[in-house]
């Protein structure tokens, strides 16, 4: 597991140094995925980021399209999905997208959306840990949208990249607890996958990848 997990670090860093992104786009940026079991389930925590040049306000938000294996509570389908203090969240199978962006987004798989409601917040860093259970330890990479707004003019800003999260299907063994590889690389990590998504494969981050 661990080796794996360093093998991917190793390819995100070789694709980072021969830039293979052109320039970093502002907005929210998931930079850390942690998968633990979680009473025979595994919960999927993403740390995410806000970049220098945009500020967050009530009624933004972000999407991870295509939650393989989403785990509803009793009572509450939203139950076993928790977001910081300042955060709603729902859960649909078509978007929720931001204006202008165009994920790729499999309406037989539920997105989640976690949408702000506090006051402004502005600076970069993190804005803090969101977790959902599912019922697979396995990752693939999917979209992550955000809507947030500019520090200049204070006008909406959208922005795709992507990130990972579980398969559908849990092909794998149940994994160990890990973090993929992702904190520390910043924005770089949002620039290759985008160069990943626009290479149209769809590739395990934890097991092995695999050829197109």
């Amino acid at each position: 597991m661990m080796r794996q997990t360093w093998s991917l670090l190793t390819l995100l860093s070789a694709l980072a140094a021969f830039g293979v992104c052109s320039g970093a786009q502002a907005g929210l940026i998931p930079t850390n995925v942690t998968i633990t079991p979680d009473a025979g389930n595994f919960r999927w925590t993403y740390g995410v980021d806000m970049t220098t040049n945009v500020h967050l306000q009530s009624g933004d938000f972000f999407t991870i399209y295509d939650f393989g294996g989403l785990v509803t509570g009793p009572g509450n389908s939203l139950s076993n999905i928790t977001p910081p203090a300042g955060w709603t969240v729902t859960s649909s199978m078509a978007g929720q997208n931001p204006p202008g962006i165009s994920p790729v987004d499999n309406t037989a798989i539920p997105n989640l959306t976690f949408t702000y409601s506090g006051p402004t917040i502005t600076g970069s860093g993190s804005i803090g840990d969101f977790w959902a259970i599912s019922t697979n330890g396995s990752a693939t990479t999917s979209d992550f949208t955000s809507l947030t707004h500019t520090n200049a003019s204070g006008a909406p800003e959208a922005n795709i990249t992507s990130t990972a999260v579980p398969v559908l299907n849990n092909i794998a063994n149940s994994p160990e607890p890990a973090t993929l590889a992702m904190f520390g690389l910043g924005l770089p990590v949002f620039c290759i996958g985008r160069w990943l998504r626009r290479q149209h494969c769809r590739q395990s981050i934890i097991s092995q990848w695999q050829p197109c």
